[in-house]
């Protein structure tokens, strides 16, 4: 299994960043292109990094986040997966910015397969879309700083992940992790029937070496992840704390991983 990080919030030695995610994942004979940033930016990297993002054949959105979907204004067919709640009008409580998707249901519906599934989607035996992923503990997803347009919490229950399944157990890519990392990881033992969990990559959604930091890091120190690998909105101070637990080294765009 390889992964590609085409789009990073911190740029590599030949490649460009911006606040945003997107990895090409190619696993058991699929080339997955799991989010795509909120700019062209995945493609020109991958250009960099000589990947080809022809011949994709499936594109994962984790979650309706600019971010995380707006690059999709720049591919022009494919088959698409999410979560129906990606679409909802979506705004930053702080400044009332919109940081929804560029593209709405019908625009994206016109130039992709499209797949809304709430429930888990199974691309192959060892390729699972995750859907709406349960929020079962006390310290994940429990405040937000983003409104819906009448100005109600949006805990952005859209926000899924995809588990991969290896020889060594399950490896899960999330996007942000809204839904918080313990959350995420127990579906995906639920969905799959597997225990072990090999690795983890991608946005944490944490900020400081608070409980939940603390919480996350010890879930993952008791099922001995091996692989460790949070990225895009892990801020420095939770960084910090992964890096003193794991020895961590920062994800940045242009980065390869093989498994």
């Amino acid at each position: 299994m390889k992964i590609s990080v085409l789009t990073e919030n911190h740029a590599g030695s030949y490649t460009m960043a911006e606040h945003g995610l997107s990895y090409l994942i190619e696993h058991h004979g699929k080339r997955i292109l799991f989010d795509t940033g909120q700019s062209d930016l995945f493609m020109k990297n991958a250009k960099k990094m000589n990947i080809s993002i022809d011949n994709i054949d499936m594109i994962i959105l984790s979650h309706g986040h600019y971010d995380h979907g707006n690059g999709l204004s720049y591919l022009h067919e494919g088959s698409l997966v999410c979560h129906p709640g990606c679409f909802v009008k979506r705004y930053s409580r702080k400044d009332n910015r919109y940081i929804g998707l560029k593209n709405t249901r019908d625009e994206l519906q016109k130039k992709f397969n499209l797949k809304n599934s709430e429930q888990p989607y199974k691309i192959t035996e060892k390729i699972i879309f995750l859907g709406q992923i349960p929020r079962r503990t006390d310290f994940e997803s429990k405040s937000t700083s983003f409104i819906f347009e009448d100005e109600s919490p949006d805990f952005v229950i859209d926000d899924s992940a995809l588990a991969l399944i290896l020889s060594e157990g399950l490896f899960v890519v999330t996007g942000c992790g809204h839904s918080g990392v313990v959350n995420t990881l127990e579906h995906a033992k639920k969905v799959t029937g597997i225990s072990n969990i090999y690795g983890i990559i991608g946005g944490f959604h944490l900020k400081e070496i608070d409980s939940q930091t603390k919480e996350t890091i010890r879930y993952l120190k008791d099922n001995k992840v091996k692989h460790v690998l949070p990225s895009h909105c892990t801020e420095l101070h939770a960084l910090s704390a992964f890096y003193e637990a794991f020895s961590i080294r920062q994800v940045k765009s242009g980065d390869m991983y093989e498994f």
